[in-house]
């Protein structure tokens, strides 16, 4: 695969620490939630876990895909305002589909080697429940007996019109090329399943989540924002997708077309999440080190994106991190963790496949198809999830990576401060 793309060195950038709401499935307590909102509560989670205040962000750099809301357009502005960030301090949205989380950590890292500022908060937020059933077309009005064209948004944006085809279909080309089996695919998801189970019996998870809870945001002057849990639901604190999956249970699921490989079970699952970090300074992580007695979870080391084609676009982790190794001088064998993002159980073996990739070193707290994969939170989630399970590891260096809707591949590389 070709190595070509940009890559992003980062001398001295720190992930401080990061925090996460539970992955709540489709439809359930988290329905309800604006993913301002619940980027608001990852935001101020994050601050509070850092130790970080408010007054020493200088940039907010947030990620969402789908509008929840009619309040879109404003969500990096008002997660950082009523996070506590200063009026003064800028907020931009950003967007790379399911590489959005690691773009975030790319161009926060960017802020604060460029001297922009000391510390960014980033948060990634999604709701897949609230994607909406939109119209493009109708802004001139109906016409009698003429189309109506709502449609659903999400189950729309799975299609890539480029090559016709949808992500699913993405991964079954995927297996085909690679002659990834269903037996192998359903086996790697009930894989994924136990070791998610297991990292929540462990505590693992519930280490980097912030309980979610019915309450008011509120900001000085202007009208108060806040969550209302659904149903009778009065706390959120733990991931609700991740269950025991025997590859038996597994079989008996149709595959999403004829003959394929992929089925409801052994794809990601659909959940509401977010996810927020702080990404700061040398000078100011070494401070922060002195002031909290701890050191950061991780240093970011390096960034790269690539493009792929887009009908095989699942594949895009393996060159993004050919170029992330090939130009830091690492080798894979060197890289004792990685998350890449289940999308699909058949790209992601395909991915491991074409690095030769040994799958013990993958994902070892369960992946995306236990629990969950909220776009714009899921680069966060996994980046977070990776610099904790490296500390619990001692392992030196750990890649956070994911396919891209379109054609791409994403990938971080990260330090242990504590090996290195």
């Amino acid at each position: 695969m070709t190595s070509r793309g940009f890559f992003s060195a980062f001398d001295d950038v720190w992930l401080l620490d990061g925090v996460r709401t539970p992955m709540v499935d489709y439809c359930g307590a988290l329905g309800h939630v604006s993913p301002t909102d619940m980027g608001i509560k990852a935001a101020r989670a994050a601050l509070a876990r850092a130790g970080v205040a408010g007054d020493d962000i200088g940039s907010v750099v947030a990620g969402n895909m789908a509008p929840g809301d009619f309040d879109q357009f404003c969500l990096p502005r008002h997660v950082g305002l009523y996070a506590g960030v200063p009026m003064q301090v800028p907020a931009i949205m950003v967007q790379r589909i399911c590489g959005t989380g690691f773009e975030l950590f790319r161009q926060a890292g960017e802020h604060v080697q460029g001297g922009a500022c000391d510390a960014a908060l980033v948060v990634g937020t999604e709701s897949m429940t609230r994607n909406p059933i939109a119209s493009f077309e109708h802004r001139t009005g109906f016409k009698l007996g003429a189309p109506v064209g709502f449609k659903d948004f999400m189950w729309e944006a799975l299609k890539d019109p480029a090559p016709g085809i949808n992500m699913i279909q993405t991964a079954e080309n995927l297996a085909r090329k690679y002659g990834i089996t269903r037996e192998e695919v359903d086996q790697f998801a009930s894989d994924s399943f136990a070791k998610a189970v297991a990292a929540q019996q462990s505590g693992f998870h519930a280490g980097e989540i912030v309980p979610v809870v019915t309450e008011k945001f509120e900001l000085e002057g202007y009208h108060p924002r806040g969550i209302r849990l659904s149903g009778k639901v009065t706390e959120v604190n733990a991931d609700t997708h991740a269950r025991p999956s025997p590859v038996e249970v597994l079989a008996k699921l149709k595959p999403v077309y004829e003959g394929g490989v992929q089925t409801g079970g052994n794809s990601s699952a659909l959940v509401d999440a977010a996810a927020a970090a702080i990404v700061a300074s040398g000078d100011y992580a070494r401070a922060w080190t002195k002031r909290q007695g701890r050191k950061p979870l991780g240093r970011v080391v390096a960034a790269a994106a690539v493009g792929v084609p887009p009908e095989i676009m699942g594949i895009g982790p393996a060159p993004a991190i050919r170029l992330l190794l090939a130009r830091t001088g690492l080798t894979l064998n060197q890289i004792d963790r990685l998350e890449i993002n289940e999308a699909q159980g058949a790209q992601t073996l395909a991915v491991a496949r074409e690095l030769g990739l040994d799958l013990a070193r993958l994902n070892v707290n369960g992946g995306a198809i236990a629990l969950g994969h909220p776009l714009a939170a899921t680069g966060v989630r996994l980046t977070v999830t990776l610099a904790r399970e490296m500390k619990r590891a001692q392992v030196r260096y750990g890649i956070s990576s994911a396919c891209v809707g379109g054609g791409q591949g994403i990938a971080l590389l990260i330090e242990n401060p504590e090996v290195a």
